[in-house]
């Protein structure tokens, strides 16, 4: 199984199965309800776990909640943990809907804030951290890799987080103090506050998959200086931290990367309401994770008629697929998890017991499941084989039409005949 790394810049190969596979794979920002952009992490990196399962690894799938951040400050002043919490709530029901179930662990940094402190109290100890009035800033400047993941060059950084405390303006916050303003805070070695945002995430990593894992995951927004971040401070303490670095493709409206700050998205619940989980998985299924992918309604529309061309293979006898299939399918999610390679292959099958095992992978078993007609309809398609068998062709054909009336399509076949939804 090989995976692209982007620390390093290649495919980096798994250890065989039964490897154990620490994912971590970073959440929201939970302030506002979740738009469809932050949905693709947790698709993409849950269709991998599942693969990793089935191909025999030992995973554990962390996604974490970020519920201490400015942006919940700013967005319910006096009322942030509150705020947090609602929309914690709201993300978990919306990626819910898609029923893909792999993830291990939802982390929060408020549930999290003790290894946090003995993190930043350790860096403090090693000198690669220091206090100013109740904050505590990482020393970009002593760790010598820094920027090798995201290939940003330290003399040519912009300031992160402008303060004049600061002893090198490319240094990142580990604790911040608590401002008039912020309702929430906790007690530290530097009097109260709460911490930084990069740090928040090494703690719950390390805290649930320990100091070394195989893959941390994120979108390609997070590389700098977010994941930068992270994989400076956690190797300052000689921690390995994570050995491959995945960053899926960002999703955008014809071709700008979605933003609150432009108004152009639409949340995961918005989208799921109108398209529903099966056209939405489809969806990301047709681009590579490492792609961006532009979101329109010609390409939902596109994947709703893909998802209706794989549920009308179940509608028609199953044919035998390749000796082969099975091996082709596994060759292009083994290489760097190529879903629209294998979604070209599923489009060829017509092997049910193949194209079901397939689909499970993805969370797509419900495109394998026949809808019945209600009883009255299949009595109104017996009368209509009655009709065709004595030749009341007439008849026959206005059964046929009130079928038909009611959204479904009556199908003859040597055994008698079938009844399927109309599209």
């Amino acid at each position: 199984m090989r995976l692209y790394s982007t620390l390093e810049r290649g495919l980096v190969t798994l250890p065989d199965p039964p490897a154990k596979v620490g994912m971590y794979v970073c959440g929201p920002t939970v302030y506002a309800r979740a738009h469809i952009g932050n949905a693709r992490p947790p698709v993409v990196f849950s269709w991998l776990a599942r693969w990793l399962r089935l191909r025999g690894y030992d995973v554990t799938l962390v996604h974490n909640i970020t519920d201490v951040n400015d942006k919940i400050y700013e967005a319910a002043p006096g009322a942030s943990a509150a705020r947090a919490e609602e929309a914690t709530r709201w993300y978990l029901e919306d990626i819910g809907r898609f029923g893909l179930e792999e993830i291990d662990h939802y982390p929060k940094a408020t549930e999290t804030m003790g290894e946090i402190i003995r993190f930043v109290v350790e860096l403090v100890e090693r000198d690669y951290a220091y206090e100013v009035d109740g904050d505590v800033y990482f020393r970009v400047g002593k760790w010598e890799e820094y920027g090798r993941l995201s290939g940003q060059k330290p003399d040519q950084m912009e300031e992160q987080e402008a303060s004049a405390l600061k002893e090198d303006p490319r240094d990142f916050a580990l604790w911040k103090a608590n401002k008039p303003d912020e309702d929430t805070w906790w007690d530290s070695p530097w009097g109260r506050g709460r911490p930084g945002w990069h740090i928040e995430c090494s703690a719950m990593a390390e805290a649930l998959l320990g100091p070394a894992f195989e893959i941390h995951g994120g979108g390609l927004d997070l590389v700098f200086p977010h994941h930068e971040n992270e994989l400076a401070q956690s190797r300052a303490l000689g921690h390995e931290f994570a050995k491959i670095w995945m960053h899926n493709g960002m999703l955008r409206f014809t071709g700008e990367k979605m933003s609150k700050s432009l108004g152009n998205v639409e949340s995961i619940k918005e989208v799921l309401d109108r398209w529903g989980p099966e056209t939405t998985l489809l969806f990301y299924l047709t681009a590579h994770w490492r792609s961006p992918i532009d979101f329109s309604d010609e390409r939902l529309t596109d994947a709703q008629a893909r998802a209706e061309g794989l549920r009308e293979v179940f509608r028609n006898p199953s044919e035998p697929a390749s000796a082969d299939a099975w091996e082709r399918f596994e060759s292009v999610l083994d290489d760097d998890f190529s879903t629209p390679e294998a979604l070209a292959l599923m489009h060829e099958w017509r092997d049910h017991e193949l194209l079901r095992r397939a689909l499970g992978v993805f969370g797509l078993s419900s495109l394998a499941k026949q809808e019945e007609a209600p009883p009255e309809l299949q009595e109104l398609a017996r009368a209509r084989q009655d009709a065709r068998a004595v030749k009341e062709f007439a008849e026959a054909d206005r059964l046929r039409a009130e079928i038909e009336a009611a959204g479904w399509v009556v199908r003859d076949d040597p055994d008698g005949f079938r009844l399927v939804p109309r599209t």
